[in-house]
């Protein structure tokens, strides 16, 4: 099911299938393995009953990820503002990208390409293209972003991925990572520590438990994600991190463990953590001259789990 005004795009490959809105802000809607037992939901899928990306199973964060502070930042002795941009959100949150229309093309039987050209959306200051590339492989699907900066001057950027994740019984996060900042209730981080609170170390954390909602530092690019009462394991691999022998252990992710009563949780790839713009040294975000380009590439593969 889809809303009249923003058409749905399916693909399959073997027992894969990937379904996508490239006018919602280049969300997918649903990736299911096809069991011989029935659908498997490898990302929560989306009811099709509404607009909000945040009920979708993944949507691209760009030019930015997470929430930028202070109204807005400075880079190179000037001030862009930019302004809130979601209900409940008192601080401009993943960039514009998730809140624009996407073209898309299929350029084989098994790729969706979504692409986005965006000047200063709804105020904010960036010009860029924008690309989120989804291929289904066997068993998995590939899945990358990339940005270039089209503006006149030079700008700082970032990038995420925000898929969703059914909770259940026993499912579990693995992925090696050395700290966390912690968080006030905005959340904005306050503090950096190697000491994680009872429950949040991701070498092995519980889906469920305590809320997080913060960006960890030092993740190696791996992460697995288990399900025993359905059977199911999820692998992901950043190659860029993965094979960066030189600096290994130095990738950024974030973890949204909502309140009990909400079904699922979030693993989110990024570039930096939450507010770099204000953070010492403005970790993870990349100063993109006109014309250069950045990129987020992710490798997902799932496999039967017998627990």
């Amino acid at each position: 099911m889809a809303l009249d005004d923003h058409p749905l795009i399916r693909i399959e490959r073997g027992r894969q299938r990937l379904s996508v809105v490239p006018t919602l802000g280049a969300a997918v809607a649903a990736w299911q393995w096809l069991r011989d037992d029935g659908e498997v939901d490898l990302w929560r899928p989306w009811d099709g009953a509404a607009p909000d990306r945040y009920t979708f199973a993944c949507f691209p964060l760009v030019p930015w990820s997470n929430r930028i502070s202070g109204g807005g930042f400075e880079h190179e002795g000037r001030f862009y503002p930019v302004a809130p941009n979601r209900v409940s959100e008192p601080y401009p949150i993943h960039g514009d990208g998730w809140l624009q229309a996407w073209d898309c093309a299929q350029p084989s039987a098994d790729t969706l390409v979504m692409t986005l050209e965006s000047r200063r959306f709804d105020g904010d200051p960036y010009a860029y293209r924008a690309e989120h590339c989804l291929t289904l492989r066997e068993s998995g699907m590939d899945q990358s972003l990339a940005v270039t900066h089209h503006g006149e001057h030079s700008m700082p950027y970032g990038l995420g991925l925000h898929p969703y994740f059914l909770r259940g019984r026993g499912t579990r996060i693995a992925a090696p990572v050395k700290g966390v900042w912690l968080s006030g209730d905005d959340p904005l981080p306050t503090r950096h520590t190697a000491d994680f609170p009872a429950t949040w170390n991701l070498s092995d954390a519980p889906a469920d438990g305590v809320p997080i909602d913060n960006a960890y530092t030092g993740w190696s690019g791996e992460a697995c994600i288990t399900w025993p009462a359905r059977g199911v394991r999820l692998d992901l691999r950043l190659p860029q991190l993965c094979e960066n022998l030189a600096v290994p252990h130095e990738g950024y992710c974030l973890v949204y463990r909502p309140p009990a009563e909400q079904p699922f949780f979030c693993f989110e790839p990024i570039t930096h953590p939450i507010d770099a713009f204000h953070l010492p040294g403005r970790p993870g975000l990349r100063v993109l001259e006109t014309g250069q380009s950045m990129h987020l590439d992710l490798r997902w593969r799932f496999a039967a789990f017998d627990g």
